[in-house]
Parts: structure tokens; C-alpha cells; sequence
């Protein structure tokens, strides 16, 4: 088996807050193939953000950042310092923020934004940089390329802002892009051609994709890979096929009872709902970070520390004391978390 683009062993964040720690990322596993997309679930607040920011090492000054394996293309990203970790962001991997308004400087024009990416990384004239640029921005569809770059974000819509964001990320053909939820603002058609686009610049170039969404249903469509996230930890980890077709933890199986199914959800009728409210993740949480949400709690969920343990093919884990087959009937009986 090949090595991973992008291994990550037990990464944590702790972020100093007036009341204490917040534990926002709590040892977390994961790891990316080469041309892989792997897609990273869950509410708001969870963590998602914050774990795409560590791997960037872009945390704010309170938050500490600890990995026993953080390895890209083989580099120790844990080792090295500002100014080597600043070589590699848009480099060998680039990251796609929520809002491209705030993520493109307004003072500066498209071609001067993607150009310097450009230039910081390769050894390029400035002819070489703008053919670049024209070349990608027709590559993401936007027309009229070349009279583009002397354009300025507010004079573009959101889905031109997103797509420019995306040519950025590819000027040096990074091993690695990590996209942060990028079709928030944009409408549905929108949402659906630039998740096409990701999809095909992945395949073209054979760029490694984590992919950070709110959304299954944008999870089903394009993840190779799938890391439900709860409270700053995995709850369950598979094959997109894995954890829509057999989803074992509790908070997997709510999330996937809240999405109507066209032909089956009656008009009118109830959408699914999770009860309750996320814990507080200030100090350290014993047991099951779900136990207050979940209607199958039991004594043993409240203390301890609960791991991943695997469902019924190994590739396809969760975290929770119930075995495969009664998290299977839980869901057959069809008990809404």
C-alpha cells in the first residue's frame, strides 16, 4: 500500500479561554491518499475549522497544537518553524476559506494575488506567473481570462470569488488542499458546479482533498472517505459507502434522519432532530462526548475514555460501548437520537 500524502496521528488543539482550556480538537486520526477526498462531518462548533487551521499551523497565539504523527508527503509539519511552514502553505498544500470576500485582498487586483502566490514558491518571471494564472482561471471556467486579472474581488460574484480562490490553490500544484466549507454562501447552482469543479481538478492533477461541510449531502456526492466529528473528536470513520449505507454511532444515524428523502418523507411531516445541546468542551469530559444527546445511553457511556472500535468491515470504525449489531437494530428500529 502506497504511504499517505498526509498522516495524522493523535492531533490535539487546546485553546486558553477566561475559563479555562477549551479542548477543541481531542486526538484525532486520520490519513489521505494520494487523489483521495476525505470529507470531514459535523455541526457547528465541533471542530472542523480548527483541525484544517492546525494543519496549516494558522491556530491563534492562545491555541497549542500537539500530534504524536503530523507528516506531509513524509515532512514533519510538527517540527518545523514559521518560516519553513510558511514555504509550504500554498505550496506543497494550499487551503479554500468559507468566504473568498474576506479571504482575497480588496486592495489588490486578481492577477496580483494570484501571480504572488506564484512567485513566493517558484522561481518564475512575471510573464510565466500571468500564463499561469490566465491558464487556471480558464481551467475553473471563468471566460475571458486575461481581462480577469486586472479585476478586483468586489468587482466579481461569489461564485467568480470562489473559483479564482480555487485557481490560487493550484498555481503551484500542491499535494494537498484543504477546503473549508466553500460553497457556504453560494446558491444551490452554484454549490453543484463548484463541488463538480473540485472534483475534476482533484482527478486532472491528482490533488490529495479534506473536504469540511456542514452538509451529507454534499458529503455523498463527492467523499471518497468520511470523519463524522462531534465535539472536537471522531465518532465514526469509514467509506462514504460505509457510513451512509451502515452508520453505527448514534450521532451519525441522527445526522442522517434530519435529511429528507425525496419519495419516502411525507410532505408536511416532522424533519428528524437531534435533542439537546453540544457540551461544553471547557476541561477535560469524561465518557462519551454524545452521552446527554444520545437515547441509548448507558452507565458505562459516562466515564472513561471511549476509542474508536470497529463496526463490521475493519476499514469502517465508531466510537461507542454498543456493539455493531444492536448500533445496526438501533437503527433499523429507527429511534431518532
Amino acid at each position: 500500500m502506497a504511504k499517505p500524502i498526509l498522516d495524522v496521528e493523535n492531533l490535539s488543539v487546546d485553546i486558553n479561554v477566561p475559563s479555562g482550556v477549551l479542548r477543541a480538537v481531542q486526538n484525532i486520526s486520520f490519513s489521505v491518499a494520494r487523489g483521495e477526498t476525505l470529507c470531514i462531518v459535523g455541526e457547528s462548533g465541533c471542530g472542523k475549522s480548527i483541525t484544517a487551521l492546525s494543519l496549516m499551523n494558522l491556530l491563534p497565539r492562545t491555541a497549542r497544537r500537539s500530534a504524536d504523527t503530523l507528516l506531509l508527503d513524509g515532512q514533519d509539519l510538527s517540527s518545523l518553524r514559521e518560516r519553513e511552514m510558511s514555504d509550504l502553505r500554498g505550496n506543497a498544500m494550499a487551503m479554500i476559506f468559507q468566504e473568498p470576500m474576506t479571504s482575497l485582498n480588496p486592495a489588490y487586483s486578481i492577477g496580483n494575488q494570484l501571480e504572488e502566490a506564484m512567485r513566493r514558491h517558484r522561481n518564475v518571471s512575471n510573464s510565466e506567473a500571468r500564463d499561469r494564472a490566465v491558464f487556471l482561471l480558464e481551467k475553473v471556467g471563468i471566460t475571458g481570462a486575461r481581462g480577469r486579472l486586472g479585476q478586483y474581488p468586489h468587482q466579481l460574484s461569489g461564485g467568480l470569488r470562489q473559483r479564482v480562490m480555487i485557481a490560487m490553490c493550484l498555481m503551484c500544484e500542491p499535494a494537498l488542499i484543504l477546503a473549508d466549507e466553500p460553497t457556504t454562501a453560494l446558491d444551490v447552482t452554484i454549490q453543484a458546479q463548484i463541488l463538480h469543479l473540485l472534483a475534476e481538478l482533484r482527478d486532472e492533477f491528482e490533488t490529495s482533498l479534506i473536504l469540511i461541510t456542514h452538509d451529507l449531502g454534499i458529503v455523498a456526492r463527492v467523499a471518497d472517505r468520511v470523519a463524522v466529528m462531534y465535539a472536537g473528536e471522531f465518532v465514526e470513520t469509514g467509506t462514504a459507502e460505509q457510513v451512509f449505507n451502515a452508520p453505527s454511532h448514534p450521532y451519525t444515524q441522527g445526522l442522517l434522519r434530519c435529511i429528507p428523502i425525496p419519495g419516502k418523507t411525507k410532505r408536511g411531516a416532522h424533519l428528524g432532530a437531534i435533542p439537546g445541546i453540544v457540551p461544553n468542551l471547557v476541561g477535560r469530559l469524561e465518557g462519551c462526548h454524545f452521552a446527554s444527546r444520545c437515547p441509548h445511553v448507558h452507565d458505562a457511556c459516562r466515564s472513561g475514555q471511549l476509542a474508536l472500535r470497529p463496526a463490521f468491515e475493519e476499514s469502517h470504525h465508531y466510537r461507542c460501548v454498543l456493539s455493531p449489531e444492536a448500533c445496526a437494530e438501533n437503527l433499523k428500529s429507527g429511534v431518532a437520537a
